[in-house]
Formats: structure tokens, C-alpha cells, sequence
């Protein structure tokens, strides 16, 4: 197999949305969890390395992304791609920026882009302003995010806060005129001082275009989007089937269960769904940071319940709810009580039986794999645009379980009532 696109992802929601585009896309990929400590598998064609550094401190965040570069370089890969999330989560600080700069340096390279739209849920860029809908950025419930709230939409400003290189725009007119133009831009802003573009998108045509625009660039940095156009690149080279078949999962059974921790609104309606139709179990932090045993009360609880059919256990709150929280505990206590419990009980549910997992939220996946010790996945059809479903992949000869990781802000209203469809 020659290695062809190499990823890092900043969350696990990120790494799995990213991972099934390009299966959509129709490359075989593998997610690992954290910097993989064995080699690369010999049937697929990309990898995708998924860290927990959305929200972390901006130094540990390039330093494990550095580690993630070093695996993929030894492993032959040569183009590279940064995912973050397609509502650019960061503060001034970063991390989006002094990761990107960090890896453009370690490459060796003065030039890359900067894309998070994704025209399929809704995330468009225009004049370097971003839309979640019909509304700007910092009109959206991401305005109300506990840990990265975002209250600017020119994204040309708010990359420029995070790194030293200059932050030009490739807008519309030139996208709309297809890859060539894109690159003659491209070259244009290199020639100019710039390091980075930031990119409008408002279709997945655009992506594809930007996607072909990319070829020759050795490091790639968006949302998921910008995956759609990648693969064509490889294709057209002959290192890419035509028709290849990406998304077969190994058969997979036992109880069924969704863990929810977002708080995003896009989750709140879909916890709100399933909540009139299964039995469900809230998760209470201030009943949490007064010691009483929640994961065991939740365990007991499911245990009643999940022979017969699927079970939601959420610490799903409103924006207000949330933040009368934080107000008493932190918001780092709040959240670390949360994901604590919340993997716990996935932990004890699997233990029980639970063969096939929703789990929403990128901060309360990244808890749950960590607490399940899930290494890699293979990922597998999608579910809605960005969530696909992904098996683990044992060495041990173990059962696979079925994992669906959700971000929080993706997915339709049913989302948790229709994914167990697509396992059939």
C-alpha cells in the first residue's frame, strides 16, 4: 500500500467525522486514538490520529500534534491534514493557529489553508465570514460554548489573533471560477507574505474544487469539508480505486445504548426526541461534585431497561443550566465531573452487554474511548453528514464493539432513533 493522506484531528468527534468522509470518498481509513505504538496497517488508505486537544493548554496541543506528525512521517505518508472543527472552535490563544504554524514549520513549508465550511450541515464561508445556517458565527448557539465561545465570524481575524504568519482570503469570485484560479491565488497571497488563506465555501462543488486546488500542498488544514475534494487527487494519480467499496464493518451485536455530554443545541433536540419515545437518565453536576453515586444509580437504572430496548443516559443541559453550573463549580470541575461519570457508566454499560454506542458530544468521547481503552477504529457507513459508525479494532481477537461519535452540533433531530438502522 503506498501511505497517502496522513491526519490529525483535534478531538474524537473531529477525527471520526473526518474519517468517514474519506471513506465516503472511498479510502479506507482507520482512526487510532492518541499516537498509534505499532505500525501501519496494510488495507487502508489513510489514517486518521485523533487527539484530545481541542481545548487544551496551546503548548500541550502541538506538542502531541508534533508526536502524531513524526508517527505519520515515519509511516511514508507525504500530504498532511489538520481537522479542526467546522465552527473553528478556539480562543485567541489558539489552538487552531500555533498548531497549524507549528506543523507548517516542522514540514518545512510557508503556505497553507484554512477551511472549516461544510455546506452539508450548514457551515458555509463567504467574504471569510462564517455562517452556521442562516446566521453569522457569533450569532449561533456557539456564542454560548462553555469552553471556546465564538463571537467573531471573520475568520481572517480571528486566525490572524493566533499566529505570526500574515492571513489573506481566497473569496467566492475566485472559487467559483474552479482549482485553477484557486491556485493562481493561492500563489498570488505566497508572493505576497502570506502564509495562510482562509477559504469560502459554499457547496460541496466548492470543496471540490478547493480539494483539487490542494494537490501539491504538503499540509492541509479544515473541517471535515475540504476531505470531500482530497481523495481525487490520489485517484487521478492512479494510488486510488475507482470504485472502491471503504465502509464494510465487521458484523456487530448486544445491548444498545446513547450517552449524550454535549450541551450543543442541535443536541439538546435530539436528546429531547428520544427522550419521548425510550427510557432516559439524567446526569445532575451538582448532585455529582456532592459525592452521590450517579454511575452506580445510572448503571442499576439501565439495567432495568436495556434488555428491552435502547437507553439514554445525557448530562444534556440548556446554555443557562450550564452556566448556573460553572458558576458554582468552575467550568473545568464541571466538565471533568462530567466526562468522568459519563465514561464510567460507558464503561459498566459495555461490561453489561452494550455491543452498540451512541455517544455525543467531542469532550465526552474522547472520555469514553479513553475509558473503554479503545485504541482504533475502522470506520464504516455513515449516519448522518459527519457521524458515521466505526467498529474497534482488537488485537486480542475481542468482539468489536460499535461506536457512533457524535459532535454535538451535527446530526438530525432523530439522529438516536435512526442510526441503529444503518447497522442492519
Amino acid at each position: 500500500m503506498t501511505a497517502q493522506l496522513g491526519c490529525i484531528a483535534d478531538d474524537f468527534t473531529g477525527g471520526t467525522d473526518l474519517a468517514g468522509m474519506l471513506v465516503k470518498a472511498g479510502m479506507r481509513t482507520v482512526q487510532w486514538i492518541g499516537v498509534p505504538d505499532g505500525p501501519l496497517p496494510e488495507d487502508v488508505d489513510a489514517v486518521v490520529i485523533a487527539l484530545k486537544s481541542r481545548t487544551s493548554p496551546a503548548e500541550d496541543a502541538v506538542a502531541e500534534s508534533l508526536a502524531a506528525l513524526r508517527w505519520l512521517q515515519a509511516a511514508g505518508f507525504q500530504q498532511f491534514y489538520f481537522k479542526y472543527c467546522s465552527t473553528f472552535d478556539s480562543t485567541p490563544r489558539g489552538n487552531i493557529g500555533p498548531v497549524a504554524e507549528a506543523l507548517m514549520q516542522a514540514l518545512d513549508t510557508d503556505f497553507t489553508i484554512a477551511c472549516p465550511a461544510f455546506p452539508a450541515n450548514g457551515r458555509t464561508l463567504y467574504k471569510g465570514h462564517l455562517f452556521v445556517g442562516d446566521v453569522l458565527l457569533k450569532e449561533s448557539g456557539m456564542r454560548h460554548h462553555p469552553l471556546t465561545p465564538m463571537l467573531d465570524a471573520n475568520l481572517v481575524r480571528v486566525l490572524q489573533q493566533q499566529v505570526r504568519r500574515k492571513v489573506g482570503l481566497v473569496d467566492f469570485a475566485t472559487v467559483s471560477r474552479g482549482g485553477a484560479a484557486i491556485r493562481e491565488r493561492f500563489n498570488a497571497l505566497r508572493e505576497q507574505g502570506h502564509g495562510f488563506a482562509i477559504v469560502d465555501a459554499l457547496s460541496n462543488a466548492d470543496l471540490d474544487a478547493i480539494g483539487a486546488a490542494c494537490a501539491d500542498l504538503p499540509l492541509v488544514t479544515g473541517g471535515s469539508g475540504i476531505a470531500l475534494g482530497l481523495p481525487q487527487n490520489f485517484r487521478s494519480r492512479g494510488l486510488l480505486a475507482a470504485n472502491a467499496v471503504a465502509d464494510a464493518l465487521p458484523k456487530t451485536g448486544g445491548l444498545r445504548a446513547v450517552i449524550s455530554g454535549s450541551c450543543s443545541v442541535a443536541t439538546q433536540r435530539q436528546v429531547d426526541v428520544m427522550r419521548t419515545t425510550f427510557p432516559s437518565f439524567g446526569i445532575d453536576p451538582l448532585r455529582l461534585a456532592r459525592g452521590e453515586d450517579l454511575v452506580s444509580a445510572a448503571l442499576n437504572w439501565a439495567g432495568g431497561h436495556i434488555a428491552q430496548q435502547p437507553v439514554l443516559i445525557y448530562a444534556t443541559a440548556t446554555p443557562e443550566a450550564v452556566k448556573q453550573v460553572q458558576g458554582e463549580l468552575g467550568v473545568e470541575q464541571a466538565g471533568h465531573l462530567v466526562e468522568h461519570a459519563l465514561a464510567s457508566i460507558a464503561r459498566g454499560l459495555v461490561e453489561a452487554g452494550v455491543g452498540q454506542m451512541i455517544v455525543a458530544g467531542g469532550e465526552t468521547s474522547g472520555a469514553v474511548v479513553q475509558a473503554l481503552g479503545v485504541k482504533g477504529l475502522r470506520i464504516g457507513p455513515e449516519i448522518d453528514p459527519g457521524v458515521p459508525w466505526t467498529s474497534t479494532l482488537h488485537d486480542d481477537g475481542a468482539q468489536p464493539l460499535a461506536l457512533a461519535l457524535k459532535s454535538g452540533n451535527f446530526g438530525s433531530e432523530d439522529f438516536f432513533l435512526k442510526a441503529w438502522d444503518k447497522l442492519q
